[in-house]
């Protein structure tokens, strides 16, 4: 099974306008951008399970979904890299209320689900920013992963997993390659706007940038790794299937090895690991 160029979306590297910009729809994930001007205000009916992700700025809101399930909510973000996430996760047929205090920027996603559940703020502090990798194959493959809501904390009800990774320069991340029987969807920042990666999907590689988005089909092996100086930082959607939640990946055999951090491998006589 190999990807082709449409799983590769590279049309906003410069970035992207005010208002609503819709990135990518596949196997069922929808992924877009929401940018707001300071002062701003603006309204959103939900017609299917919704996730927004502050990227940064100053927001103040509300949300209202069926009977009285509601919540109102303050979110603040400087850096993508240096703090962990704040989400607001809601139902079909809810209501958003949003003003930005500055220039505020999110990025949406949707799934096809309408079942009802209440909705739900997360803030950075019930977002632990997870160091994983640590000790494995000289730090090679050390990275933040910060998951939002998975089937461990979201409502009842929804479909969507949520969360974060933040790859280190020069390094990995979602390795070991893996896979799962679910689609997702990665969207890629970095330190720099020159900064780069690439991203692994079967035997195809592709280069990302900043604002690209890879999506990512179901069943299909992924691995990460960030160009030397640059700090990459990407968020990844997954979306549960019927009868067939997602829960862990499932790791590729050859290289399973890496994640033991008593693993033995090749280096250099007379260079420092740690150096």
């Amino acid at each position: 099974m190999n990807a082709n160029q449409q799983n590769h979306v590279t049309d906003h590297r410069t970035g992207f306008g005010m208002g609503l910009t819709e990135l990518a729809k596949h196997e069922g994930l929808e992924l877009a951008v929401l940018c707001l001007e300071a002062g701003e205000s603006t309204r959103l009916e939900a017609t299917s399970e919704t996730a927004l992700l502050l990227m940064h700025g100053i927001v103040t809101g509300r949300v209202e979904a069926s009977g009285d399930a509601s919540e109102s909510f303050g979110l603040r973000r400087d850096s993508l890299f240096d703090e962990s996430a704040s989400c607001v996760h809601f139902p079909a047929g809810s209501t958003l209320e949003l003003r930005a205090e500055t220039t505020t920027e999110f990025t949406v996603y949707r799934c096809g689900n309408t079942a009802d559940f209440e909705p739900r703020v997360y803030l950075p502090e019930n977002v632990p920013n997870e160091h994983r990798g640590a000790g494995q194959v000289a730090e090679r493959c050390l990275r933040f992963v910060r998951t939002i809501f998975d089937g461990t904390n979201a409502p009842e009800g929804a479909h969507l997993v949520l969360g974060e990774v933040v790859n280190m320069p020069g390094g990995w991340s979602s390795y070991p390659p893996h896979h799962h029987d679910q689609p997702e969807i990665y969207h890629y920042r970095f330190t720099k706007p020159q900064g780069y990666g690439h991203a692994e999907l079967g035997e195809d590689v592709f280069k990302v940038r900043q604002f690209d988005s890879i999506c990512i089909p179901a069943g299909l092996d992924h691995a990460q790794c960030a160009a030397p100086g640059y700090g990459m930082y990407y968020s990844w959607v997954i979306r549960h299937l019927p009868d067939n939640p997602y829960t862990i990946p499932e790791f590729t055999e050859e290289h399973r090895w890496t994640m033991d951090k008593e693993a033995a491998f090749w280096w250099p006589k007379g260079v420092d690991r740690d150096a």
